[in-house]
């Protein structure tokens, strides 16, 4: 066996074999990569609606914790969404008192102007009656009477315009009381979705790797009693069952990457374990880093042999071997 140099990551291993056959040249292309689970969540500090502050937290799972979806995770102070809600349920129920109030005193007002109406229109009945004597009576009192009958009408008139308008005032007072009582309603709401919200759960089964998050002046995963924003990383959940390895592979050694190739992958950690890869995807162009000049494929293989001793962010070496048949020269006559 004769080992040809060749570029770098990339061996030509030249088999001889009997005169006059061809001769097999193994190709190998290795490249260092990272191991990644295929279903991961990134679970992020809550974004409390209408508070910007920080978040202390009161409660987190360790890391390495197998968890299955709806689990808790974490819990943070919500002190003071329930002093909010206490208040939110207090201003709620005042506006439905004034509704009610003011419903009441509508069916009143409502009464008043029956009351009122039904004055002018027996008025009104009582003039007309007294119009109609109108040719056994004198002038005078004719002419009072045609006086007090056109008087009666408008008074009528103008009381169903007024009433209108009263009974449009009096709906519209209710309406401006209902809707402060609806957006009271949603404020309630809202504490109660930020409350739920303060207690994080895991939207996927899988084991928990905890996130380094700046605190106290250095690097490292929460702990119970850190105030954090909102919106910074937490914890990563992810399904340890499916793993890939991303991997980055020099341009020259890029036709090796063909539809179900395999690939042998080794991690750095567990030198004597070996996986089977098949490759996921890869880039259709070889793009390089800013400044370099060396332009790389991304690629991913998908782990097909299992070991619970596999997480995600491993080194990993990958190795992909080809042949193909070289004819020798002088081959067979």
């Amino acid at each position: 066996m004769v080992t040809l140099g060749g570029l770098a990551g990339f061996l030509l291993i030249a088999q001889a074999g009997p005169p006059g056959q061809a001769t097999k040249v193994a190709h190998e292309v290795r490249a260092s990569g990272r191991t990644r689970a295929v279903q991961e969540f990134t679970v992020l500090t809550p974004q409390i609606t209408g508070q910007n502050a920080r978040l202390t937290l009161i409660r987190l799972v360790p890391t390495g914790t197998a968890v299955a979806q709806g689990d808790t995770l974490a819990e943070f102070d919500r002190t003071q969404q329930v002093d909010n809600a206490r208040e939110a349920r207090a201003r709620f129920d005042d506006f439905g008192h004034q509704v009610d109030q003011r419903k009441a005193e509508n069916r009143s007002n409502a009464e008043k102007r029956l009351e009122e109406m039904q004055q002018a229109k027996a008025a009104l009945a009582k003039a007309t009656i007294q119009l109609r004597k109108g040719p056994i009576l004198g002038e005078i009192e004719r002419l009072k009477n045609q006086e007090r009958h056109a008087d009666a009408k408008q008074q009528v008139a103008s009381l169903e315009k007024s009433h209108k308008a009263r009974e449009t005032a009096d709906a519209a007072t209710l309406r401006i009381i209902e809707l402060k009582q609806e957006r009271q309603k949603v404020a309630l709401d809202r504490t109660a979705r930020n409350s739920e919200r303060l207690m994080v759960r895991a939207p996927l089964a899988g084991m928990v790797a905890l996130e380094n998050t700046y605190r106290s002046g250095s690097m490292g995963p929460a702990q119970e009693g850190d105030p954090m924003y909102p919106g910074q990383p937490l914890l990563r959940i992810f399904d340890p069952k499916e793993m890939d390895v991303v991997t980055l592979v020099d341009e020259p050694d890029g036709a090796a990457l063909t539809a179900g190739v395999r690939a042998e992958i080794r991690l750095d950690a567990y030198p004597e374990l070996v996986f089977e890869g098949r490759l996921q995807s890869a880039s259709p162009v070889a793009a390089s880093a800013m400044g370099s000049p060396i332009k790389r494929f991304a690629a991913r293989f998908r782990v097909l042999n299992k070991d619970a001793r596999m997480l995600p962010d491993m080194a990993a070496a990958v190795t992909i071997r080809l042949e193909q048949p070289v004819a020798r020269p002088g081959g067979a006559p």
